[in-house]
């Protein structure tokens, strides 16, 4: 155990209790438990369930520029973001959320910046197998709920430009993409019917007809997301029934699965909505003129 006051060395160095980083620092145990949680110091659940701290993170903490009472060391908020989700620590991860936000950081910066690229880290993890499925679907839950926090906190009213039906197709078993995206186009002023992941093409083209049904709004847009390529026969099935209504609205296609702009024609998509939700945005808000004059359009 480290003396008050005196830093352990980092090389070599055992993880540390938050015991002993409150007796190190010379302060409350539950300081430092409000330093983990709120992303001042990174820290990792044990298997026994207790916050551990590494050396070198502690003196890093230790060498901010106004020590850890009076400033926030530097430290990477998507480090400490995927540490909370890897724990299912939802409360501690939603603390960095706000936290993020209290220093200027937008909801939308916070989803593609942060939560995304953290997701993307821990899959990467999963893949080379450092990580267990478990770990994986654990972090998913806690970003799933936060992507639906987000969405009710700054979700807008007024007037919507129109709806828009957003999925993925059978056997593309990501969500949190299509929740991301059902985030950033409510906040730009869209309705949105979102049918979330592995959704069959009759399940899409029934929701569609529904949704354009006498007495109903109808349907501004339909916007398929595939994360994976294995996914891509399955969303042209389901371009291929959209194609089949009359009238039927502009359909689009992106996602990291699809390549390029002729792919996702290719497919049977009208438009390429490019590999990331705000460009899905950026899509459907060029379609906006268009769409009020009566316009069909291929982009």
């Amino acid at each position: 155990m480290a003396t008050s006051g005196e830093p352990p060395t980092d090389a070599g160095s055992a993880p540390l209790s938050l015991a002993e980083v409150a007796e190190t620092l010379g302060v409350h145990y539950m300081t430092v438990y409000r330093y983990v949680r709120t992303g001042r110091l990174p820290a990792r659940r044990a298997a026994s369930g207790d916050w551990q701290v590494e050396a070198a993170d502690l003196s890093a903490l230790r060498r901010g520029p106004a020590g850890p009472a009076r400033g926030r060391p530097k430290v990477d908020p998507r480090s400490n973001l995927e540490a909370r989700m890897l724990a299912g620590d939802e409360a501690g991860a939603w603390a960095l959320v706000e936290s993020a936000l209290g220093s200027g950081t937008t909801p939308q910066e916070l989803l593609l910046d942060v939560l995304a690229p953290t997701m993307s880290a821990i899959g990467e993890r999963w893949l080379q197998g450092t990580l267990s499925i478990a770990d994986e679907h654990r972090s998913s839950a806690v970003a799933t709920r936060l992507v639906s926090r987000l969405g009710a906190r700054f979700n807008p009213r007024g007037l919507k430009k129109g709806t828009v039906v957003l999925a993925a197709p059978a056997g593309e078993l990501h969500a949190l993409p299509v929740a991301i995206a059902a985030n950033l186009l409510r906040w730009q002023g869209f309705e949105v019917v979102e049918l979330g992941a592995d959704t069959p093409a009759e399940a899409v083209a029934g929701a569609v007809a529904a949704e354009m049904a006498p007495g109903r709004s109808g349907v501004f847009a339909v916007a398929l997301a595939c994360t994976t390529t294995s996914a891509l026969p399955a969303a042209a099935l389901t371009l291929s029934l959209l194609r089949e209504l009359s009238p039927r609205p502009p359909l689009l296609l992106g996602g990291a699965g699809v390549g390029t702009r002729a792919e996702a024609l290719e497919l049977g998509a009208d438009v390429y909505s490019g590999k990331r939700a705000d460009e899905l945005v950026s899509a459907l808000e060029a379609l906006v003129p268009a769409r009020r004059n009566g316009r069909k359009t291929r982009a």
